[in-house]
């Protein structure tokens, strides 16, 4: 899997910003991760993260035991839980999320179910956290360029 985007190229040297990846694993594993903890870690501590496995039921439940420990060790407080959702949107390829719609219909652009189909889970985990109201939302035509749907 690739670790990172080209449209995350201006932090991910330094990983001053939780890249998707991390993001993607936070979700698989129910943790939030705030920004202060992810500023509290050493260098090798975030490449640890990105890199680290977080597929399996046995490395999700690692991977979260470990961000537990390191974000209580570092800032002498446990991160809050998330829920985990057993059917993420990501993985779902029968429709295009909402969120998604009504942001490509604001470049009047339409993303076609082929198109979302043929990404991978992180890419369309990406799409979906670029797309959300909440969100600046600076990387999401950059994000579609990356993935060759513009």
């Amino acid at each position: 899997m690739k670790q990172f985007f080209e449209f995350e190229a201006d932090f991910v040297a330094s990983l001053r910003c939780i890249p998707m990846i991390v993001r993607f694993k936070l979700d698989t594993c129910g943790v939030k991760l705030k920004l202060h903890h992810w500023h509290n870690f050493k260098q090798l501590e975030k490449e640890i993260l990105v890199n680290k496995p977080c597929e399996t039921t046995a490395q999700i439940t690692e991977y979260r035991q470990y961000l537990r420990d390191l974000v209580y060790d570092k800032t002498g407080e446990y991160p809050k839980d998330l829920d985990i959702d057993q059917q993420p949107l990501w993985f779902k390829i029968d429709s295009i999320p909402v969120d998604i719609q009504k942001k490509v219909k604001e470049f009047d652009f339409e993303l076609k179910l082929y198109q979302w189909q043929n990404l991978q889970p992180l890419q369309r985990f990406a799409l979906i956290k670029l797309s959300r109201p909440s969100h600046e939302n600076n990387n999401f035509i950059p994000a579609l360029k990356e993935f060759n749907l513009l």
